[in-house]
């Protein structure tokens, strides 16, 4: 589904009715701050979930290395 000239013409007038040429700009940088914002907690989210991963990973070598260890006692 994608939209035509016609139909983004009709709804930036129907956005420019609703809001009014003053408050446009307004709106455009609270979308773009919210957007910047979004990709922020987004990228902390990745790096905290690959940290996670990284010291599930690790302990779980440090217990296969205690399992050989108590195995060759």
């Amino acid at each position: 589904m994608s939209l035509g000239l016609t139909e983004i013409a009709l709804i930036l007038v129907v956005v420019l009715i609703l809001f009014g040429g003053k408050r446009i700009p307004e709106l455009a940088k609270a979308l773009g701050k919210a957007q910047y914002e979004y990709k922020k907690a987004k990228e902390m989210l990745q790096n905290e979930a690959q940290e996670l991963k990284d010291t599930v990973e690790q302990a779980a070598k440090e217990e296969e290395k205690r399992a050989e260890n108590n195995e060759k006692k």
